[in-house]
């Protein structure tokens, strides 16, 4: 049998283009080797599947800083607010919580992965689970089909890798894509984690004294060895038995395996704001008013009103002061210190947990080898590839997901266009 376009891939940029492709005429078979689709959707956001981000387009790609810009055709296809009008036209409902993030209204993911398999299966894409792709086939440059790892050769005019990266590796991203896209000419980049927690060798971190303390609303800045801010982020972060993670952290990771590798190993330096909106001086003074007003009160009890009480004993160390003076006692430079550490609290970070444990992979297809109107291959026609094996990656956030849904969109209908020249419509 054969089929004008073959999506490899039940992932979002997969699911998304079998629906692309089915609703521009193509016949569509979609092969997966799990035995189950959107296993990586359904766990994402929490569990609650953050399907998109509401941003402007502009700044939406400012917080895709792996290559979004290379998404701006893609966007003009099928764009994030095509994607709310997407699922509230499968009777998804969807609302908008911080930062712009857009969540299906039952707080379920597979809310979100049932609706999406059953519009695949409503368009009369054929499906079939368990059966691993063992190589694309081509013929005088051009996509002929794919063999699958039981010998059998299955023909199409399209051929679309949705195979995801290597992170998560349990969701059934394991890499297979990228061998596939070499043998057809095309440069992998290097891969990375990104969005991914970071590791330290700090004393507070290996003692475990601050582990699963959360700290909200604070800012994380990494610097390079030069002592150059390369990026801060604000949000929220935890302490973990082996770093630091949460989403500050996750968005700052990026910056921090990129800034190893150019120094070539070694620590880099982050430093935590707990209070972005104050001054050093402004903390010095309100710090300082806190002891004033309770002037008995020995300080390492004071300062639990302005800090979470596990680090005040860090705090008055590096600052070399006394947990047990009074206002009356309090010296002025350490407590300038005190709030200088409060402003700038140095963690030295030694790496990341692995790829697999990551989020996101960074790196993938080069994308100077594909055309951002269509996803096509510029080196065999016929060969599409879209969502997370391309080398774009975006902070947490709703970010990922729109880029693999946008490119998923936009490689399903090219490939059957290109399949069918008359196919249009839009789901």
């Amino acid at each position: 049998m054969s089929y004008d376009v073959i999506v490899i891939g039940g992932g979002p940029s997969g699911l998304m283009a079998c629906i692309a492709a089915a609703s521009h005429g193509a016949k569509v078979l979609l092969i997966d080797k799990g035995d189950k689709l959107g296993r990586k959707l359904g766990i994402s956001g929490g569990g609650r599947c953050n399907v998109t981000n509401a941003k402007e387009i502009d700044e939406l790609i400012q917080h895709i800083p792996g290559n979004g810009r290379f998404l701006y055709s893609a966007f003009a296809h099928f764009s994030n607010k095509d994607i709310i009008a997407f699922f509230e036209g499968l009777g998804i409902p969807l609302k908008e919580e911080d930062r712009g993030r857009m969540f299906p209204v039952s707080d379920k993911a597979k809310t979100v992965v049932d609706a999406l398999v059953a519009k695949v299966r409503s368009l009369g894409v054929d499906i079939r689970v368990n059966q691993p792709v063992h190589r694309v086939l081509f013929r005088d440059e051009r996509v002929a089909g794919v063999e699958l790892h039981d010998g059998r050769h299955i023909e199409s005019r399209g051929v679309i890798v949705a195979t995801g990266g290597k992170s998560v590796p349990h969701t059934g991203s394991t890499g297979d894509g990228y061998a596939w896209a070499e043998a057809a000419g095309h440069t992998i980049t290097e891969l990375y984690p990104t969005e991914v927690p970071l590791t330290s060798r700090e004393p507070f971190i290996r003692s475990k004294e601050l582990q699963g303390l959360s700290l909200r609303g604070i800012t994380l800045s990494v610097w390079n060895h030069k002592g150059k801010k390369l990026i801060e982020h604000e949000g929220d972060m935890i302490f973990t038995h082996f770093g630091l993670s949460g989403p500050a952290v996750l968005r700052c990771s990026q910056f921090v395996v990129k800034a190893l590798k150019q120094q070539g190993g070694g620590t880099v330096r982050l430093t935590l704001d707990l209070f972005p909106e104050q001054s050093v001086e402004e903390i010095y003074q309100s710090t300082l008013r806190l002891a004033k007003d309770d002037p008995k009160k020995q300080i390492k009890n004071v300062l639990k009103a302005a800090v979470s009480e596990r680090l005040v004993p860090l705090l008055l160390n590096k600052a070399e002061l006394a947990g047990d003076i009074t206002y009356d006692n309090i010296p002025k430079a350490p407590w300038m210190e005190l709030a200088k550490l409060l402003k700038a609290f140095p963690i030295e970070v030694n790496g990341t947990l692995s790829i697999e444990e990551a989020f996101v992979t960074g790196g993938g297809v080069h994308l100077k080898e594909i055309d951002p109107k269509t996803m096509m291959s510029k080196q065999k026609e016929g060969l599409f590839f879209c969502g997370e094996i391309l080398d774009i990656h975006g902070y947490t956030g709703g970010y990922n997901i729109t880029a693999a849904f946008t490119t998923g969109y936009t490689a399903g209908m090219s490939a059957a266009s290109a399949a069918i020249p008359s196919a249009s419509s839009k789901p």
